[in-house]
Parts: C-alpha cells; structure tokens; sequence
C-alpha cells in the first residue's frame, strides 16, 4: 500500500456535490480562504446545465508556486454525491484521501485499499443542530468547509474573514455560519487524526494578483474601450459577461451631473436581432458589441457577412462551449475557430482574438473596438467557458490614462468639404482599408445608407464581375493589413536549442506551460509558441519553417487552428502534428505532456545538440 501524500500547499482537491445542494457557495468559500492565506489557487466549478439534481464538481488546484492550469488527478475527494461516488473514488491519487459524510456506514467494498478514507457523520451533526431541512442541507456544507480546515491545517480566521466578505450587506448571517463552520471543526480536531498529509501554510505567494472570471474581465474592458451599445441574447456560458457590462455601465457610464445613462443595453427577441442592432448602432457612430457562444455564432453569420461586406465595425465577444447543436452547454471547448472565422456565406475572413485569461479579456476586451474602427469589419473575442465563467488568479488590469480611442479614417463635414471626390470604398492608402463617415457628419456629402450588395468604389451599386472582383480583392488586402496590428504572438524558446516546436491559445496556456516544464524534465526541448490572434501574424509562419515538427494544442475535436494554418499559411499539413482535447473539462498538463511525450517517443524527438554529430 503507498504511503499517504504528503504536501504543503501543492494539491488538488475537488468538491463531488449535487447540483442545488448548496454547495458552490461553501466550495468557493474553501477557495477563497486559501488565497487569504497567501497562497493562489486555480478554481474549476464543473456543472450540469439543469438546474438541479445532476452531478457538479468544482476542483481547487493549491499551488504556492503559481501554476494555473488543471494539472490532473485528485490528491483529496471530497464525496458528496452517491450518484458519482465509485466514479469520484476511482479519480483519487494512491496515498490521496476521501472525505465522506460518514452518518450512514458503508461496505468495505465501496473503499479503495491505497487511499486514506476520513468519515464525518455530517447529516448526523446538522439534524442534531438544525430542524429545518432547508437550513440543514446549507449548513451541512459549512460543517464540512469546519472540518476540512481542520484537515488541512487552514487558518480560522482566513475562512471566517472569507465569510464575512461573502455575507457583507447580511450580516445577520455572519454568526449561524461561524457557528456552522466551528462544529466541523471542533467534531474533526475531536475524533481525528488533524492535520492530516496535505497541509496549507501561510505564504506570500499571490502578490497584488486579482481573482477575477473572463467575463466580467471582458465587460469591462468594453467600458474602457469605449462601448456604449451591448445587444444581446442570453445563452450559456456567455450571459454573465452582458449582466456585468451592466453593472459596470451603472457605475460609470452615467451623467454625474443628472444620473441620465449614457448607455444602452437591449435584451433582443434572439441571436439575429441582436447582431443586427449593433451593426445599426455601429452605423451610426456607436461602439457596440454581443455576447454569444457557439449557437448564436450560427444564427448570426448572415448579418456578420453584411458588416464584413458593407464594412461596418461590430465586436462579438464568443464565449465558446461544446457542440455541435446543443451539445453539452455548461463544458468548455475551442470549437469555434472555423465557424468564427470564415462566418457567413461567400468569401469571408475575420479578426479572431485569442486570450488567454482574464487580464487578456480586459486588453483584448478593450483593443476590439479599436481593430474593429480601424479595419470596419466584426471582431471576434474568442473566450471559452473555463475563462469566462471560472474566477483566475491574474495580473492586475492595466490602463494608461493617456489612451485615446483608435476611430480610424473617420472624415469629418470639413474633409468631406475640402476632398474632391469621395469614395465609400476607395483604397487611397493601399491598405485596403476604405474612408467613412458617419451618417449626418455633412448636409450633403458623405454616406447616409449602405446596402449589402455588390458596388463599385463609390458605393454605386453594380453586379458587374470587375467591380466585384476589385472590391473582393481589397477586402483581402484589408485582412492582409490587420496582420500587422492584432496582438503578436508570444515565444517562450526552450532552454536548448530544439528541433521541435508546439503552438497553443487561449485557455489551454496555463496548463500548456506547466507542461512544457515536465516535458523538459524528460528532456524533451520544444521551442513554443502562444497565438493570441488570427489573422497570424508572420511570426507564426516563421516558426513553423524554423522546426522539423510542430504540435498544435488545441481543446476540439478536428483540429481547428491547424486547419487556419494549413488554409492560410500552405504550410504542410504533416509537419502540423495534433495534440487533442474535447471531453468538455479544462484540459490539463498531465494530458499535453503524456499526448506530446508519447509522439516525441515514436518520432525520437531529441534535442537539437544530441541530434547531431
């Protein structure tokens, strides 16, 4: 039999719940008393998309030296759910622990003979304590939050200071729940063994780090960067981030002087109108944006081909989820990738970005309108579930003061009285990238209407296949342009020259680095690359030719981004090798480094140094 773990302030420990038990607010608060300890914590909440009854679990990674991502395994369960319990069992480590509400016995058989099995009577504390059921079932999970402490070594005053801030504006409730947490914890120190091998240690580990989710990282970097228009559509796990741009709006886009809003947030009748009522607002000189996932994507390519053909800024903030159809709504994937890029019918080609967490949803959140003005066409903010509806650990947002919002070629009544001739899609520059108005800028001059047909450079309508062919052409070197001012990729070169490379994005990077370091360990070299936006940007097709081989990371099933790099790159499809994660769940370090170290071993990946004579 192994021996139990033993670790401070490096484990995993994930919650097995019922989904409307309660739960989530006891778990989060089991988070959130770690960070108060100085110690950051990755939180993953893994939830059915019923209301209740389903299985849901929520995993807290502690790790002192700052890894974000999943790294896989369970070092502690805490069993809550029978439904899930053989299933919850079979995740835990050798030597991990089970943590189980003990009130009624167990056969032996239900038990693993290499694991550390811990059982508090908690439905026999609480029905001791409490009649009324509802009251009975909430405070159950704060017995066992008691007792876990306990365990675990955690400070007292972390988790009744956590409670605090959770209950503030209720304070009513502040003692009930102290008194709740105190028998859990006095029941465990009484009967058991504490601490047990996992052990939480103050440190001063998380810094002037925040703890935020995506969305509400996203929204208000639309507040920042400009946005006074959101029309959207409700729809997992995307509606959160429109709910927070109100509150957000509520705070600071009011008139100080009279309270009138200074903004307006429709909740349209489904996916098409909302798009359609931010390419009017856009038309008319406002910074708009919706919030949708995969489906809404679907509903909306026929306006999002409008805006990309009559050259009219939009931001789509996509909160992608797995599909196709309904597919699993509360689980996260990077599915979107093909049907975002290539939207609407005809030839199209959009703007992705690609964050990788929060503090990128605030930068990217806010530089959206900025592309989106500067090139007229959607932008596509590229968010999945794990970053939009889990709270991160990350660096602050930043802001500089002196930022002035990018409107782009924007002519004004006195250019349009000194130009000589005005042409809606004239390429004057050579960037592709036409001049505009906005409707009312002059009494006479300028564009007032835009239509979705063809046209020549002078918005004259006209099915002729030269003017077509011109217009299409330049749309092209439009996208050709963007190239060069999306956000560059990023390089984290190995620490010895490599023959091999591997490229990830968005929420696999915090787990993709974890990775790279145990990849090392096993010496295996991989120069990397992050991607933080479509189109690539010439770095990209520079580090592939500089490897023999490239991994690409990516969280769906057919390989999307080493689809966009083959179409758009021509780069040989056998040099691109897919590494695959789509099961719904964040993917983990563990995963990428047994996907990548497997294929390195059948390709006799070596360093570049030991490779040749």
């Amino acid at each position: 039999m192994p021996q139990p773990i033993t670790a401070t302030n490096d484990f995993v420990v994930k919650f097995a719940n019922v989904n409307g038990s309660g739960s989530a607010s006891a778990n989060g608060l089991f988070a959130r008393s770690i960070l108060r300890m100085g110690i950051p914590i990755a939180s993953r909440n893994i939830f059915p998309s019923n209301i209740q009854g389903l299985p849901t679990w929520f995993e807290v990674r502690v790790s002192e030296a700052g890894q974000m991502g999943r790294r896989g395994g369970v070092d502690m369960m805490v069993a809550m759910n029978p439904q899930t319990w053989d299933r919850d069992v079979a995740e835990i480590e050798p030597g991990g622990y089970l943590f189980y509400d003990s009130t009624r016995p167990m056969p032996k058989s239900r038990f693993r003979d290499d694991i550390t099995v811990i059982g508090v009577p908690l439905t026999e504390i609480t029905n001791a304590a409490y009649s009324d059921p509802r009251q009975r079932q909430l405070f159950k999970n704060i017995v066992y939050l008691g007792a876990l402490s306990a365990l675990l070594d955690m400070e007292v005053e972390a988790v009744q200071q956590a409670i605090a801030a959770q209950f503030k504006g209720k304070e009513k409730l502040v003692p009930a729940n102290f008194a709740a947490l105190e028998k859990g914890r006095a029941w465990a120190q009484e009967n058991l063994a504490c601490p047990i091998g996992l052990t939480l240690k103050r440190a001063d580990a998380v810094g002037d780090r925040i703890f935020v989710e995506g969305n509400a990282a996203a929204a208000l970097g639309a507040v920042y960067g400009g946005a006074t228009v959101c029309a959207w559509y409700p729809i997992t796990p995307s509606t959160s981030l429109a709910e927070a741009f109100e509150k957000y709006c509520g705070k600071l886009r009011k008139d100080p002087a009279t309270g009138a809003k200074r903004y307006a947030i429709v909740q349209a009748e489904d996916e098409l109108a909302s798009i359609g009522m931010v390419i009017g607002a856009s038309w008319n000189g406002a910074r708009a944006f919706t919030a949708t996932s995969g489906p809404g994507i679907s509903l909306m390519q026929e306006f999002v081909g409008l805006a990309y053909f009559a050259e009219i800024p939009a931001v789509i903030f996509d909160v992608q989820r797995a599909g196709p159809s309904t597919g699993m709504p509360t689980r996260t994937q990077q599915s979107d990738l093909l049907s975002a890029a290539y939207a609407s019918h005809g030839d199209t080609k959009h703007v992705l970005l690609l964050p990788e967490d929060p503090t990128e949803c605030f930068e990217f959140g806010a530089t959206a309108f900025d592309l989106a003005d500067r090139l007229q066409t959607p932008i596509f903010v590229m968010l999945d579930l794990d970053i939009g509806m889990n709270d991160w650990l990350c660096e602050p947002f930043k802001w500089d003061p002196n930022r002035r919002m990018d409107r782009g070629k924007v002519l004004d009544a006195a250019a349009l009285d000194e130009a000589k001739t005005f042409g809606r899609y004239l390429d004057v520059d050579g960037d592709g990238i036409p001049y505009r108005t906005w409707p009312g800028t002059h009494p006479e001059k300028g564009a007032f209407f835009t239509r979705g047909t063809s046209r020549d450079r002078y918005a004259r309508y006209t099915e002729e296949g030269a003017p077509y062919v011109d217009n299409m052409e330049r749309l092209l070197k439009k996208f050709g342009t963007a190239k060069s001012i999306v956000p560059r990729p990023v390089m984290i070169p190995a620490r010895q020259p490599a023959r091999d490379g591997v490229i990830f994005y968005g929420s696999s990077s915090a787990a993709m680095r974890e990775a790279l370091a145990a990849l090392e360990a096993d010496g295996i070299q991989l120069d990397a690359m992050r991607i933080r936006a479509f189109p690539f940007h010439q770095d990209v097709a520079d580090f592939v030719a500089a490897h023999e081989r490239v991994f690409v990371v990516e969280q769906n099933r057919d390989a999307q981004l080493r689809t966009l790099l083959v179409n758009e790159e021509q780069i040989d499809p056998a040099r691109l090798v897919p590494v695959l994660h789509f099961d719904g769940t964040p993917i983990t370090a563990r995963f990428i480094h047994a996907a990548i170290a497997n294929r390195a071993a059948a390709a006799n990946i070596l360093p570049f140094r030991k490779a040749t004579p």
